[in-house]
């Protein structure tokens, strides 16, 4: 072998890629390769593969900060083996060189001899095909890989620069991915491993953080659903900028939850922020602050886009709704609309209605007299008015803190379950109880409200109001409330495969 270049490697694999895919095929596409090979696994061993009926092995040097791989070609040997290249391959692979009873080996000798089922070596037969970009001076490529009868797809990039692979994997957005060596690679394809996702919604009231594992069979199974009450935009309005200690405890947050979701072995991590970062002047500042503590960016996505997401995200949880549907998520800056018929949606928007300006603006977070209450009803319909003369929908389905909130209130649920509150009717007098019982408490009186989330306490009358403004709107006596929102609609969209 010549002078080898060391080289940094990342590389993903998934059934699909979506934006990273798309943005590779607006590129003029370089060489496409086709190959058929053999993949030589065990446990934590190197890359060991053969192919063109050579013996190619490859040795893991070292991993950068970033969690770029630099791996070096240490053989590339024609059948029959030599014992000595036999030895070789199962020092690569982390096997204790058995007694070997050829001078040399054909490749069908090394299958029969240390590669037959039920062998340390398992033998993957491969099949790719490859298609070359380059993207920031990089080597990007993209492949569709059919292991063991089992298709999958990856995207690698590679440079002598680490720092421009990280740059092209930006920029082809995929920094939420992990990095996976084909060995791994292949072999959680080839045994069924049920694929891991993280979400993170960075709301402007709080953050929330859903795991979910995809089965072989499509299914979701979540392992992570929480929220975290961070207040990002706590003092903020529109056009103004987020606070130190409000973006320090959301920064905080949400660098744990990365964590989190890397102790569970995701595949990859999508977070998306909302109406306080849309709004925030300092948005850019703030998104650089998170992704610093974090290591992932968060991308900002439109009130339309959130509403869009969300629909999805309740549809999926409320099963078959015939006729007309209006999904509404109700948010700390925001609350989003979207109005469908069956899976298909009409329309959606955003409007600027959210339980933080009203909590600040009329003291909502204390006993307030019911002249006060009045006074901010008044003001919630008329920032309502978007909803004005519109026909009653056949089903009115809410998701959001607050519904979710008032419906583990009304189950006195001690411990958030969320498929007890998933499908709850609320109707107007439980929701006007709820407003009489916030109403005359204090934000310290309201933490003892079974079912209520302590750090909700300043916030759920503001949003209780809202929720039955809503139903005054449109004309409903009461709505289902969805325990999906945002994140479920992200995890649907993008990792469905």
């Amino acid at each position: 072998m010549g002078e080898i270049i060391p080289r940094w490697e990342w590389r993903s694999f998934d059934r699909r890629f979506g934006t990273a895919e798309s943005r590779l095929q607006a590129l003029a596409p370089g060489a496409v390769q086709e190959s058929e090979e053999i993949y030589l696994l065990h446990g934590t061993g190197d890359n060991v593969k053969v192919r063109d009926r050579l013996m190619d092995i490859k040795v893991l040097r070292q991993v950068n900060e970033d969690g770029l791989e630099q791996w070096t070609p240490v053989m590339k040997q024609s059948f029959p083996l030599p014992a000595a290249a036999v030895a070789k391959v199962h020092e690569a692979l982390r096997l204790p060189v058995p007694s070997l009873s050829r001078p040399e080996y054909s490749l069908d000798e090394f299958i029969a001899d240390f590669a037959a089922p039920g062998s340390p070596i398992r033998a993957v037969r491969v099949r790719k095909r490859r298609t070359r970009y380059t993207v920031g001076g990089c080597m990007a490529e993209l492949s569709e890989v059919i292991a063991d009868g089992k298709a999958t797809r990856t995207i690698a990039v590679e440079s002598e620069d680490a720092a421009a692979v990280i740059r092209a994997v930006r920029e082809l957005g995929l920094a939420g991915y992990r990095n996976t060596s084909y060995p791994r690679g292949l072999a959680a394809l080839v045994d069924d491993e049920p694929a891991r996702y993280a979400v993170i919604d960075a709301g402007t009231n709080s953050v929330k953080f859903q795991v979910g594992e995809r089965g072989v069979d499509g299914k979701w199974r979540a392992l992570v659903d929480r929220a975290e009450m961070t207040r990002l935009g706590e003092g903020l309005t529109p056009g103004g900028s987020i606070g130190a200690a409000p973006l320090e405890r959301t920064a905080a947050a949400i660098a744990d939850m990365v964590a989190e979701a890397r102790r569970h072995d995701v595949v990859a991590i999508a977070a998306v922020g909302t109406a306080g970062l849309r709004m925030a002047a300092n948005r850019d500042a703030a998104l650089a602050a998170i992704e610093a503590r974090s290591g992932l960016p968060v991308e900002v996505i439109s009130g339309e886009e959130e509403a869009r997401l969300a629909y999805l995200g309740a549809r999926s949880g409320l099963g078959r709704t015939p006729g007309s549907l209006v999904v509404f998520d109700t948010g700390g800056g925001s609350s989003q609309f979207t109005f469908g018929n069956d899976a298909s949606v009409d329309e959606r928007f955003s409007v600027d209605v959210g339980a933080v300006r009203y909590t600040e603006r009329y003291g909502l977070d204390g006993v307030v007299s019911k002249d006060v209450l009045r006074e901010a009803m008044q003001t919630i319909a008329t920032d309502l008015s978007r909803l004005d003369g519109r026909p009653a929908p056949d089903a009115l389905a809410a998701m959001g803190g607050a519904v979710t909130n008032i419906a583990a209130v009304r189950h006195q649920l001690a411990k958030y379950d969320p498929e007890i509150v998933q499908g709850t009717v609320l109707d107007r007098a439980e929701i006007d109880r709820q407003i009489e019982l916030y109403r005359s408490r204090d934000a310290d009186a309201r933490r003892a409200v079974v079912g209520l989330q302590p750090k909700r306490a300043e916030v759920i009358l503001a949003g209780a109001c809202i929720v039955r403004t809503i139903l005054e709107k449109l004309g409903k006596e009461f709505l289902t409330v969805s325990d999906r929102g945002l994140r479920h609609g992200v995890l649907a969209e993008r990792f469905s495969g």
